[in-house]
């Protein structure tokens, strides 16, 4: 079943056109990996799905599916990364969009921060400062708040930027994992590797266009013939 539908749409800025006449579906369940080289517009399609920003032409539709259903996980910048909260604050701040205008956390809703701290293997950071932590260990907090929003769908936006290669391989297994639970994922990447090896559907933002699944895609570009990675 579809989840989210996206019709000829174009996006862009200051009414420049970036992208141009992208559609494609994304079912419950799915794995969709957005490629595409720097500037292609995968960043500007998630913050469109997000409602973030508007589209120029086109129709993004969702099928059944609430923003508090949905987490997000955006790119990190330099300040985000030296932010002096503690990592169990920062966690339960993925419950904001439960609690509506309500100023405190239920008890229902704290447990969900700490078995989701527990399901990354953060709980024992929980009391650290955030500015103090590695940035695979940063990563693993803001995962388990996208979590704290999400229920049904992960959008992340290049959520390996800036770490090592074991850092890397740890958060793909996680997100892998969490595809494997039964929660649908977006994540935009540069990682053709990553997308072939745990993606079910690949959408190519560039020169050509494409959506399919992986091995359309492998069918479509030849085995190695993106220069994404």
């Amino acid at each position: 079943m579809a989840e989210l539908s996206v019709q000829n749409v174009t996006l862009g800025y200051e009414g420049r056109p970036v992208v141009e006449g992208l559609s494609f579906t994304v079912g419950s369940g799915d794995y969709l990996y957005i490629l595409g080289e720097n500037g292609s517009g995968k960043s500007t399609l998630i913050k469109a799905i997000l409602g973030l920003h508007p589209a120029m032409e086109g129709e993004i539709r969702w099928e059944g599916l609430k923003p508090s259903e949905i987490g997000y996980l955006p790119q990190q910048t330099d300040v985000q990364r030296d932010f002096p909260a503690s990592v169990i604050e920062i966690v339960r701040s993925g419950l904001i969009s439960r609690g509506g205008l309500r100023p405190f956390y239920t008890k229902e809703e704290k447990a969900l921060a700490d078995a989701n701290m527990e399901r990354l293997g953060i709980t024992h950071l929980a009391r650290r400062c955030y500015r103090e932590l590695s940035g695979g260990q940063q990563q693993r907090v803001l995962l388990a708040r996208a979590l704290c929003a999400a229920r049904k769908m992960l959008l992340l936006d290049e959520p390996v930027a800036g770490l090592d290669p074991g850092a890397s391989e740890e958060m793909y297994e996680l997100v892998a994992g969490l595809n494997r639970e039964g929660i649908t994922i977006l994540m935009v990447s540069h990682d053709l590797q990553a997308a072939e090896k745990y993606a079910r559907h690949i959408l190519r933002i560039g020169e050509p266009v494409f959506w399919g699944t992986k091995e359309e895609y492998h069918a479509a570009m030849g085995k190695g013939g993106s220069q994404d990675a």
